[in-house]
């Protein structure tokens, strides 16, 4: 099978967005968001599940960084679903518990076309650098819905929010590359239905 391979471009009054995915790549990043810290997030959710990843955004941090956020989670989860196209032969589930340093996460999904997402994540401060901690929910969301995927992340335990929300785009990162991972003994898709 060739590389599955995605380019979507979205233009709103708020962002102006450009990304797109390898899904067999081998981790090569370029992002730009114009936030540090969120570059930083997507290039370990990227180099982790070795995804080609390429984004540039334009956005409107005069205001905050929610827009720009929650607009690449959209864009993100879109260029998934896009690079799967009919998701033949994937493995749909994906797991990891991932543990950096004194924190431990989990994070579980389900390729089924069905978006339902659950975030059980403490957070005891409200930035990092310029990134707001309320985003990571606010993007994990963007994708699960715009992706059609069933999302789910566990707290175990941990104290620096730094490490804790690397971990996350980690664990998402190692969870997806289960997930979207090609099985020569699933003919069509992985369903008793028939369909994803």
């Amino acid at each position: 099978m060739g590389n599955r391979t995605a380019f979507v471009d979205r233009n709103t009054n708020e962002t102006r967005i450009s990304l797109s995915i390898n899904l067999d790549g081998s981790g090569k990043v370029d992002v730009h968001t114009g936030i540090g810290f969120f570059d930083h997030m997507l290039n370990s959710f990227a180099r982790h599940g070795f995804f080609d990843l390429n984004v540039k955004v334009e956005g409107d941090l005069h205001v905050d960084c929610h827009h720009t956020i929650e607009d690449v989670g959209i864009v993100l989860g879109q260029a998934i679903k896009k690079a799967l196209d009919t998701k033949k032969s994937i493995h749909r589930f994906g797991n990891m518990i991932l543990p950096m340093d004194e924190t431990l996460v989990l994070c579980s999904m389900d390729i089924s076309g069905r978006p339902y997402f659950y975030f059980d994540i403490p957070f005891s401060v409200d930035r990092v650098g310029d990134f707001d901690t309320e985003m990571v929910r606010e993007f994990f969301y963007a994708v699960s819905y715009s992706c059609g995927m069933n999302l789910h992340f566990k707290y175990f335990h941990g104290s620096n929010n730094h490490h804790l929300i690397e971990a996350l785009f980690k664990a998402f990162g190692r969870a997806l590359d289960e997930a979207v991972a090609i099985d020569p003994r699933i003919e069509g898709v992985l369903s008793t239905k028939g369909t994803l």
